[in-house]
């Protein structure tokens, strides 16, 4: 059987802290693999302190996608800020990419985040995620720090999965996020 006819095996939910050191370096191995970017080896780096909620795709015993989501605190105008899962390192080994491995991460991850009040991401592949039912923010949006608001006007990709206790949205209003240090959205 070819690889494109064999489906995902396993998917999973692991916390950060949970994850054992081979777990996170096949993590790291993934996310650089899928997007030629270095800057994955500090994805650990990042994530500490942030808790994580990592869903891990394995076909056999390998690690062939991943997802990890922390909690953040976007809000919509005339809203109070909602727990957010902010989804990152969403990833598929090249081998596997097409094959469905990396939608059936995101559907487990979907399923994972109910005790949460709104999914969000930012992708510069939006057709990928709005056939999993995320859809694109077409409101300004912009990061909360503490000397105020800042307007992200070149931002694109902010994307949103609503859940069962999302309340009514305005794709058009505004959005802001909390300011991380190292980013606002991406």
């Amino acid at each position: 059987m070819s690889v494109s006819e064999d489906p995902i095996d396993r998917v999973e939910v692991v916390s950060t802290a949970e994850l054992t050191d081979a777990q996170r370096s096949a993590v790291i191995d993934v996310c650089i693999a899928a997007h030629e970017n270095e800057g994955f080896r500090n994805l650990f780096t990042f994530l500490e302190g942030a808790g994580g909620r990592h869903v891990l795709g394995h076909r056999g015993p390998e690690l062939v996608s991943h997802a990890v989501v922390t909690t953040r605190w976007a809000q919509p105008t005339g809203q109070p800020a909602l727990r957010t899962a902010y989804v990152d390192a969403v990833s598929t080994l090249p081998t596997y990419q097409r094959q469905g491995h990396g939608s059936a991460v995101m559907r487990r991850l979907a399923g994972a985040i109910d005790d949460y009040e709104i999914g969000c991401l930012q992708t510069d592949r939006s057709t990928f995620y709005e056939h999993l039912g995320w859809e694109l923010w077409r409101g300004p949006l912009g990061g909360r720090g503490e000397d105020g608001l800042v307007p992200t006007p070149e931002q694109r990709g902010v994307m949103v999965l609503q859940l069962p206790s999302t309340p009514p949205l305005d794709l058009d209003a505004p959005l802001t996020i909390e300011c991380q240090p190292s980013r606002i959205w991406e």
